[in-house]
Parts: structure tokens; sequence; C-alpha cells
């Protein structure tokens, strides 16, 4: 993936993104549902709008998801994510915006289905799902966020439980997992080889780009390491699983220097 550009207007205000599973065709009983500035661009391209955190975003356009993401690993895709204000720009410009970055060849339109399978790819956690209030970085293999200065001051919010986190062992640990089959998705049970129990998938797809399923989830320290043999329950059935290094697809960020 070479470049991702978000465009988004200046709103005002935040919302937290929501799980995929949360996401629900509109209907005429979802009129109070917020609109970003691109709502009509978003049509006028063929977008599929649907419900996501109380707003009407485009799940995909004209090209079906698969194409989508696989457009974006080889270009350049444009996302719009003014529900979140990442970036801001004037609502009035938003539309001026999008249609000057589309006339680049490469670029084309993506939706939330393209974006949460191409984070999930990328080994990237959505607040909600993967992460939340409860979690530490350690739980949730991203102690690299904690710089040396900070971990040595320990003047961040939780340090006193996350330092010695650091320098020791945790309960549960966010893995990736692999496996064949029926895709695993959030919630799916994750057993030991003996059939107990021992976490819970908290994402979860089938990888476009590896043409395998992907998820995340957390499980014991124990069970970490990649390469460990574990059991998904899917669709009630058992199926085996592998735990997995992350990103699953290697990355390839442009990062503006």
């Amino acid at each position: 993936m070479q470049r991702v550009v978000s465009v988004v207007a200046h709103l005002g205000f935040r919302l937290q993104a929501l799980p995929p599973a949360l996401c629900r065709p509109l209907s005429c009983a979802q009129d109070v549902l917020r609109r970003t500035p691109l709502y009509d661009f978003h049509l006028a391209h063929g977008g599929k709008m649907v419900a996501f955190a109380g707003w009407s975003l485009p799940v995909q356009y004209r090209d079906s998801h698969t194409d989508s993401h696989l457009h974006t690993r080889q270009h350049c895709s444009l996302f719009d994510v003014s529900h979140m204000l990442q970036i801001s720009v004037p609502a009035a410009e938003a539309v001026h915006l999008a249609t000057a970055l589309l006339k680049n060849p490469e670029v084309k339109l993506a939706g939330l289905a393209a974006r949460d399978s191409l984070r999930l790819e990328a080994g990237l956690c959505l607040y909600g799902n993967d992460i939340d209030e409860h979690t530490t970085p350690v739980e949730g293999s991203l102690s690299w966020t904690l710089g040396k200065r900070r971990r040595a001051a320990m003047d961040f919010p939780g340090a006193k439980v996350i330092v010695p986190q650091l320098k020791g062992k945790v309960q549960r640990r966010r893995v990736g997992l692999m496996c064949e089959g029926a895709p695993m998705r959030a919630h799916s049970p994750i057993l030991n080889m003996e059939g107990t129990k021992i976490g819970t998938v908290t994402s979860g797809c089938p990888s476009p780009s590896l043409k395998k399923n992907v998820a995340m989830g957390y499980v014991p320290c124990e069970y970490s390491r990649p390469g460990t043999m574990l059991l998904v329950e899917v669709r009630r059935k058992q199926q085996m699983a592998v735990v997995s290094k992350m990103p699953f697809v290697p990355t390839n960020y442009y990062t503006l220097k």
C-alpha cells in the first residue's frame, strides 16, 4: 500500500469508530444519521451508504470490496474519514479537494469494507474491538508506543501498572491468527488443542492479499508465541488456527518527510 489519502472536513467534534458489525444498511427510519460534507459526492460516485457510528458512510463503491482493497495495496485510494476529524480542511473545500485528487488515474475511492480489511492485514487495532480503556499497551502488543524517556520518567497515565508489565509478564497478549476454512469473526472463541477456551477473537476477515483468513485476539501469554497451534470455534465448529506474526502483509507506508 503505497499511499492512503485521508480527506477530513472541519466538523468540530470527534467520534470513536465502532465495530464493523454495527454497520447496517440505511432505511427511512435512519434519517437522523449525520452526513459528512462528501455525502452527495459519495452518492454521485456509486457509494453504497451504511450507518456507521451515527454517520452515513460508504461501505464500498461500484468496485467490489476485494478490487478496492487490492487497488489500495498496489496504487492509492481515497477514504472519507470526516467523522474521525484526523485532518482538517474547510467543509466547503472537501468536495473540491476530493475531485482534484481523483484526477490522478491511480487514485480511486474506497469505503469502510476496504479500510477494515486493510487495517487488519496491517495488524492495526480498531478501538472498541481490539483495544479499549481496559487494555494496556503491553497486553495489546503496542509497547513500541512508549519511548525510553517516558518509560524511565514514568510520567504517563497508568505508568505504575504498565512499566512493571514491560519488565515482566502479562496475563494475556494480542496475537495474530491465520486459518483456512470459514473466516474467523469477532467474538469467536479461541481454544487450546485440548478444547479449553483460552481467549476470544476481536477482529477477523478473509485477507484479499493472502487468500487466507486473518484475525486478531487475546490469549494467555504462554500461547502467544508465533507458530503455536490453536483451535477457533466458527459456526459451532472447531478449526485449526496458527498464531502468526503481525503485520500479516508487510507494510509499505508513505511517510511525509
